[in-house]
């Protein structure tokens, strides 16, 4: 019985790398992967899933504006569809990968962030939360040792952003991992200094 899966994590979670080595996994076995990414995820070029310890493969390229059932049934027959990024898929994509699941029985495992820099779902996000068979997260640390659970969002003085845009493209130059009490902590810090 085919499953619609939602792996999530904070930022260095190691999302991509699993997704890759899940890729990798499912080929060794023989099967046929159809491997997906949301186009507006061009940080390693448009066609690229990286991952920070130097994983990378060729992905197809899903718009806003796909249906994600036409596309698969354009790219032919599958044993599995991985998604990278997924939270960038809109909510309607998100429930055509569910069609996909139910309609021909083929599992799909999608791998992303749950929430933006400020704690809010993304909308992909949100709808694999309410539909997904499996939700499993992803677990990574906070420099204090604590589970990571923000995406802090920093700007080039090492500041927490706590305003602009949901998306904003970056890696570790834009985003750190942090519990919740440290990034609170942080931006409670950050407005004392701002008064004196």
């Amino acid at each position: 019985m085919a499953k619609l899966y939602f792996k999530y994590g904070a930022m260095g979670s190691s999302k991509s790398a699993q997704a890759l080595i899940t890729k990798f996994n499912y080929e060794e076995m023989g099967m046929s992967v159809w491997l997906i990414k949301p186009s507006i995820d061009t940080r390693d070029g448009a066609e690229i899933i990286k991952s920070r310890i130097g994983l990378e493969c060729k992905a197809n390229v899903i718009t806003p504006e796909d249906n994600i059932k036409e596309k698969y049934a354009e790219a032919g027959k599958h044993d599995v569809i991985i998604a990278d990024e997924a939270q960038f898929f809109t909510p309607d994509q998100i429930d055509q990968l569910r069609e996909i699941v139910d309609e021909e029985d083929l599992p799909v495992l999608c791998f992303g962030l749950r929430t933006d820099f400020l704690t809010r779902f993304f909308p992909g996000a949100q709808r694999l939360m309410e539909l997904a068979d499996s939700i499993t997260e992803i677990k990574t640390v906070c420099a204090c040792g604590r589970k990571a659970t923000v995406n802090a969002r920093i700007d080039q003085e090492g500041r927490i952003v706590t305003s602009g845009n949901q998306v904003l493209l970056g890696g570790n130059d834009s985003y750190t991992a942090m519990c919740h009490k440290c990034w609170t902590d942080r931006i409670n810090a950050q407005k004392e200094q701002e008064k004196r």
